[in-house]
């Protein structure tokens, strides 16, 4: 077997999985945005079904171009970020957690009593646009433009205002405006992040965006690790692998998956990349060398 004829047999069996580890990592960078300047918000999931049925229904009612779609599906999402969060900001902790909770319960209400979005039954035959190369490109310029804010003074203020909100306002940071920046540039990444995933996944429906999908999210970039960019990357991919990896486990693969992630938390705290742990393991072992 020639390798051509391999990389299509391998392509056709997992070309969902790694389309899924691309769009999973945009979403761990999307609450990555939000954790970075303090903010618990639970509301990615939400944001990623707006921007997913926002960029289908231009594709298939209008016919609009991807682009112009995708760009919408961002869009939309932050323009709606910025209504609810001038309000919702104002909370913190486990309240933002619960409210932003309530406005996905709220989203996915609205989509299964609206006509449009296909109510309970979801839209089927969303064109399969999504190639490889729209999520490496558009997961690139998101990597590159977040790494340019954490290194701005945009980034320096998110990181005052996670580590002391009220020294961070004592110093002149305007802490309201960057969280709402904040909870903004995460919507928009998860709605681009649905509009890419819908135009792989051929239908969508509303439960694909609820509690569920919101803890899934928050657990993508805890597990990773959120002190830096590569942490969420991590966690996504190998949370994205890890049904694959399981599958012959079947009834235990949930568990497993559990038993995983309570061992993360318990023995790494800060994620499985946390640059400090490891320049200090680093550090003893070439003590070890040199002794």
């Amino acid at each position: 077997m020639g390798f051509m004829e391999w990389w299509d047999g391998f392509w056709a069996t997992y070309n969902t999985v790694i389309f899924s580890i691309g769009v999973n990592a945009m979403l761990a960078l999307s609450i990555y945005v939000t954790l970075s300047c303090g903010l618990l918000s639970l509301a990615n999931a939400a944001f990623m079904g707006i921007g997913a049925y926002t960029a289908s229904l231009l594709t298939m009612q209008f016919e609009m171009p991807f682009p112009i779609a995708l760009a919408a599906g961002g869009v939309l999402p932050a323009l709606v970020a910025l209504v609810i969060g001038i309000p919702t900001l104002r909370l913190s902790g486990v309240y933002l957690a619960m409210a932003t909770l309530g406005f996905g319960e709220v989203v996915r209400v609205i989509v299964l009593n609206l006509d449009i979005t296909g109510g309970p039954m979801g839209l089927n035959g969303v064109p399969p646009i999504t190639e490889w190369w729209h999520i490496v490109l558009i997961l690139g310029v998101t990597i590159y433009a977040l790494a340019r804010l954490r290194r701005s003074k945009t980034g320096r203020a998110f990181e005052a205002i996670k580590e002391d909100e009220v020294a961070a306002r004592l110093m002149g940071v305007n802490v309201a405006g960057y969280k709402l920046l904040a909870f903004v540039i995460g919507a928009a990444i998860a709605g681009v992040a649905g509009g890419l995933n819908a135009h792989y996944t051929f239908t969508i429906g509303p439960n694909n965006y609820g509690f569920e999908n919101a803890v899934d999210i928050l657990t993508m970039a805890v597990f990773g690790g959120t002190s830096n960019l590569i942490g969420p990357m991590i966690g996504s991919t190998i949370l994205s692998l890890l049904p694959e990896v399981l599958r012959h486990f079947k009834d235990f693969r949930l568990a497993i998956n559990g038993l995983i992630l309570i061992l993360v938390v318990l023995y790494l705290p800060k994620g499985i990349w946390d640059p400090r742990r490891i320049r200090a393991v680093l550090g003893r072992n070439a003590e070890k060398k040199v002794k």
